[in-house]
């Protein structure tokens, strides 16, 4: 009896070891395949590097590149003593920053006083794309809240499973792996500063299209179902919910769309500012202050809007200025010597080249 109880422990034992094995050859391969986004849409690295924060952020920005292009989180510390983080991601849908809000409050230390979100992607009102639905969800840790993104974000076709075990999406990538799969096969690379994307090179705007007309400029249920959600959320958590729309050129933000976010604002009291409409205060210049003829702003045009919404609205709301704290003095000063230092490093690829060539942060 002893040695037949004897023999199925080994039995057991040996299959428990089997199967850790497999696991961890598995997610080893996973790993392996998976793309690190450190020569090629760096964009796909911002969600993930979130959870690298403290995560006690008075203010979180939220949105699609009319956040992580357009604010520098830095000059707001350094101008105001405001900590901030902007969690973006190119084409970022309005169910995805929904849940990315649910995200942020559950796995905060502290729960943020005010959450900024830009209101560009009202015009999606159903799924997109499924190469920008992994650059966001990718990079989300896993929870209840991101399996319900993937379910509100697949487009047809999708396999919610490949989500989960991303080899089964990339199990076809032995071709392409190289010294960057590598390099960074325990530490991601690192894209941002505090979700800041760094752009010092200048394209000054040039010939701007007329916009086309649309076959309806209402916004769609869906999409004011999760805008409604968003307001719903920060008022259970005592968060202030402002709604922006950055003062990028291109794509066109069309008068009947912001006549609904006013009109939405002011039946939900929100703060809600179109900066399209605040150039000239802001100061920007778009022969000087975009790097790609007015789409995006560079980081000169970031830090001129972060300082005018930073002074006129954001210090206007009761933020602390944090400069006197330690602990938060000493974080940020790191940060800012990283920023600095990359955007001197740009000018002075520019300068050499013509071109940056630094986009990873050192």
């Amino acid at each position: 009896m002893d040695s037949t109880r004897g023999s199925l422990s080994t039995i057991l034992f040996k299959a428990a070891v089997a199967v850790a094995a497999f696991a961890l050859v598995f997610f080893a391969l996973q790993r392996l395949l998976s793309p690190k986004y450190a020569s090629y849409a760096l964009e796909g690295g911002l969600i993930r590097e979130y959870y690298d924060s403290p995560r006690n952020h008075d203010v979180i920005f939220i949105g699609d590149c009319e956040v992580y292009a357009n604010f520098s989180t830095v000059t707001l510390w350094e101008e105001y003593g405001i900590t901030s983080y902007i969690r973006g991601s190119p084409q970022q849908l309005i169910w995805q920053s929904y849940y990315l809000m649910e995200d942020t409050i559950r796995s905060a230390s502290e729960i943020p006083k005010v959450i900024v979100f830009n209101i560009m992607s009202m015009q999606y009102n159903v799924p997109q794309y499924e190469p920008y639905n992994r650059l966001t969800l990718d990079g989300m840790r896993w929870s209840p809240v991101k399996a319900d993104a993937i379910r509100a974000s697949r487009t047809d076709g999708e396999d919610w499973l490949s989500y989960l075990f991303p080899f089964f999406r990339y199990k076809d990538n032995w071709r392409d792996v190289g010294a960057e799969d590598l390099r960074y096969f325990f530490k991601d690379p690192r894209v941002s500063v505090s979700g800041f994307m760094i752009r010092s090179d200048i394209k000054p705007v040039g010939f701007i299209p007329d916009p086309l007309p649309l076959p309806s400029y209402d916004f769609g249920e869906n999409a004011y179902y999760y805008l409604e959600s968003m307001v719903q959320l920060t008022r259970e958590h005592g968060i202030e919910l402002v709604l922006v729309k950055a003062p990028n050129l291109y794509p066109h933000w069309h008068r009947q769309w912001d006549e609904q976010i006013v009109e939405f604002a002011a039946e939900n009291d929100l703060i809600y500012i179109n900066f399209l409409e605040y150039i000239d205060d802001v100061g920007l210049d778009f022969s000087t202050d975009t790097f790609n003829a007015g789409m995006h702003l560079n980081v000169y045009g970031a830090e001129l809007l972060s300082r005018y919404f930073g002074g006129n609205v954001l210090a206007e709301m009761g933020l602390p200025d944090r400069r006197t704290e330690p602990e938060a003095a000493e974080y940020w000063k790191e940060l800012a010597e990283t920023y600095h230092a990359m955007v001197e490093r740009q000018q002075d690829e520019i300068a050499e080249t013509g071109e940056i060539r630094s986009f990873l942060i050192r």
